[in-house]
Order: C-alpha cells, then structure tokens, then sequence
C-alpha cells in the first residue's frame, strides 16, 4: 500500500526507488528521505492514477473537510452563471471561468463552493477584495470567513487571502484546502504567486478572470496549475443583457506648436540613442537593455531623461485637460472615472480641477471614504492612475476618460468593465485621448486589440 503525506507544500510517497507504479511522471526520487516527491497541486493526478490501477493508497496527505454548506441567496442565477458552473464541473470541478466585469463572478464562485462542500480558500490580489469577499461570503452561507492578510492568520472553513499571505502560508495550510478559488487569476502565473498553487493539494481548482491573457503569453501556465477555460463570455457578447449598452470614442488631441517642438526635440534624442545602441524595444528584454545602456553609455542620462520628458508631454498636454473640463460639462450629473497612466498626471488633473485622486499611496481608509462618496453621488468624479482598473465595485459609474495608458489589452478592457455596471436606460461612454502625432496612436492601436473594441460604433 502506498503511503501518501504532506510535507512543506510537496507530497510524499514512500515507495522504493524502482517502483513499477504510475507515479513517476509527477514524482521525482528525493535520496535525502528515500521517498518521492511531488508538488503538492499533483494530489489529484496522482490519487487518481493509483486508483485507475487499482492500487491501494494511505492518503495521510488530505486534511480539508467536506462541508454541508447552504447557499442562503433569494437571487436566481442568469443563464450563463448556470452554464458556467456545469461547465466547470464538466471538466472535473478544475478550470477557468472568463466573464467581464460586472456579470457575477463572485456569485458562479459562490455556486461552485456551494457544489464542491469543501474547505475552500478564495485568494484575491488586495486588501479591499479580500474584505469584499469576505462580506459577500458570509452573507451568503451565513458563517464566519477566515481571513488570511492584513495581519489576520484565521484559516476556517471558508477564507479569504491576499496572493501574497497565500504564497506565505501555503507550505504549512496547503493540505487543509479541497477547494482553491483565484480571483483575477491573470496575476497567478507571475513566478512567486505559482507558488501558492503549487503548495496547494487542493483537487478542485476554479479560477475567475475577464482577462486572462498576459503579454508574457505565461496564460499557458493557468491550465497547469487551475485547469482549462472551461467557460468564456466576453463583453460585447452580454451588451445589452447582463452588461449596460456602450460605445467607445478615441479622440486624437492635438499638441499646441511649443509642446510638438520640445516632444520632438526630446524623442529625437531618445530616438537616436536607440539607434546607436541598437535597442530594439520590441524584443523581450528590449526595455532591460534601454535601461542598463543609459546607465553606462555617454549621453544615456540625457536620453532617459528626454524619453521620460517626452511621454510626459504627450499624456498631460494642455489640449488634453481643455478636452477633460469640456467632457465634464457634458456630462454634468454623471458618474465619472478618469483613468490616467501614472501618478504624477493623475495628481496632476486632481490639482488643476480641484478633484479628488485615487492611487497605490491613498491610505484605505481614505480610499473607502472616497468610494463611498462616489456611490452617493457626493463625489460625481473620481481620478485614478490604476487601483480601479480591476476588483473595486463602482456599478454609479456610466463615463470612463483615458487620460493616458498603457499598451496592455488587459488594463483597456478592465477600465471599460469598470462602467458597464447595468442600470435602467444606462448607455455607458468610454473616452480615449490620443496625443496626436505621438506614439500615443501605437500604444493605442496596440491596447484596443480586443473584441469588445471591434465595433461600428467604436470610433
């Protein structure tokens, strides 16, 4: 009989180095404890190849529970929510389910949890999540959720982690889970937050996103460690139904003569550095070397500096915030988000039309008030540079402005997701500034590469 146990996040299995059993594809032969090893998310894979063969197994590695969970909810599923949940228990209660923001997905996690009646951990990436969750959790089986994160350590039958206590604790807690919930489970591939899926036995995996895709293209890595996508809808798919109607404008701005001749000036610098460098900022590691080379070649202060200046002028140019007061007299009495691509232009826009500003540096305390506030209307406008892009529930919200951005498709499409929160007659708006010609129009061309941007009225 084969003895399986938990170690530090790994399993063990003590069989003798030349076993004929079916585990070594997961297993490698550790000489330190005459045993093999496993990384603990091989639990299932492993259990069920022993029992496919018929062989017999002391499982000493499982130590999560099976709950008698009641779902105390009066609202019915959507369609989709229920098609989600059958999807993901079609493909053995392991997968990802791929909705935009504002479908319900805390809500097909709810029914999953309920189905699986195990101990189960939801992992979330912030503070305010893991907070969110937790409410929605306990109203919904009406019992106490652990928290793991924000100096709490209270592991029960449900709880809910920041990824970083996850990755913390998992070596030691990795057994006692049967169900492993990941919220924007785009984060998990990054190397330290594997970790947390690895440590985990966890046989029955759901991870939830709107955008799973990564640049890196590490998204692969969400099958081996949570499962396949097993159910996918996307924006523009639920307009209309489970999602407010919405239409999308880009908005090239022009640049007044003195900043196209000081962001010209400045890019011709940066420009000719690369080329004399050969950097090319397409490639992989093309940023890495941009950076060590100005850190040792002459003229190299002077080229970050003048590529630091000229993508100043073109994401604040005095055009853009003269376009910014216009839109906000149009749209007086409506909820709106400004989305900015750093702090400094968000302190920026904050400082010139007296708004307030939301960043990584607001304290959460203030960040609650803040959205509290927003919710009732006493605050019509809110600035940000990223902390709403994902995760923070702001369903007033029916404008969305983009200052300045990114080139990431997943951030586009979460800003987007944070205004289409359905409402009766909501016809949502979201606004694209583009310096004109800058390498805005790339950095814009590259971000909107994304179905829910692929429409007639998508100007």
């Amino acid at each position: 009989m084969v003895t399986i146990s938990f170690k530090d996040g790994t399993l063990l299995l003590d069989e003798p180095r030349d076993t004929k059993l079916p585990i070594t594809e997961f297993c490698v032969y550790d000489v330190r404890v005459n045993a093999w090893r496993a990384e603990a998310f091989r639990y299932a894979d492993i259990v069920m190849a022993l029992y496919r063969n018929g062989i017999k197994y002391d499982d000493r590695a499982r130590n999560y529970a099976t709950l008698n969970l009641r779902h105390r909810t009066l609202h019915k599923p959507r369609d989709y929510q229920m098609q989600a949940v059958e999807a993901w228990k079609a493909a053995s209660r392991r997968g990802v389910i791929v909705l935009p923001t504002g479908t319900g997905k805390s809500f097909v996690a709810q029914m999953a949890i309920a189905c699986c009646n195990r101990s189960t951990l939801v992992v979330v990436p912030t503070l305010d999540l893991m907070e969110q969750w937790a409410r929605q959790l306990s109203s919904a089986f009406g019992l106490e959720i652990g928290l793991l994160g924000g100096g709490s350590k209270d592991l029960r039958d449900l709880t809910v982690s920041t990824y970083d206590s996850a990755v913390l604790m998992m070596e030691s807690i990795g057994n006692r889970i049967g169900l492993l919930v990941v919220d924007e489970c785009h984060h998990l591939p990054g190397p330290t937050y594997q970790l947390l899926a690895k440590f985990c036995l966890a046989p029955f995996r759901l991870g939830l996103t709107a955008t799973p895709e990564r640049d890196d293209g590490m998204d692969a890595e969400l099958v081996r460690l949570l499962g396949p996508t097993c159910f996918r809808k996307d924006i523009d798919e639920m307009e209309g139904d489970a999602l407010a109607e919405y239409r999308t404008e880009t908005i090239p701005v022009e640049l007044s003569e003195e900043e196209l001749v000081e962001y010209q000036t400045n890019r011709q610098v940066y420009v000719d550095f690369l080329r004399a460098h050969r950097i090319n900022l397409g490639s992989s590691r093309g940023w890495q070397q941009f950076l060590l080379e100005t850190s040792r070649r002459r003229g190299g202060r002077e080229a970050l500096n003048a590529y630091l200046r000229q993508r100043e002028i073109s994401r604040a140019s005095k055009g853009k915030l003269d376009l910014l007061w216009m839109l906000f007299a149009e749209h007086s009495g409506e909820r709106i988000l400004v989305f900015t691509a750093d702090n400094q232009t968000a302190y920026e826009i904050g400082e010139r039309f007296c708004l307030p500003v939301l960043t990584h540096h607001t304290k959460i305390s203030e960040r609650r008030n803040l959205l509290g506030c927003f919710r009732n209307g006493e605050l019509p406008i809110l600035v940000t540079s990223k902390i709403l892009n994902e995760g923070v529930d702001v369903p007033e919200a029916s404008v969305g402005i983009v200052v300045s951005g990114s080139g990431s498709i997943r951030e586009h499409v979460q800003r987007l997701g944070r205004i289409l929160r359905p409402s009766k007659g909501k016809q949502a708006v979201l606004y694209e500034f583009i310096s004109a010609g800058t390498a805005e129009a790339y950095v814009s061309e590259r971000r909107r590469q994304h179905r829910a941007y692929e429409r007639p009225d998508s100007m």
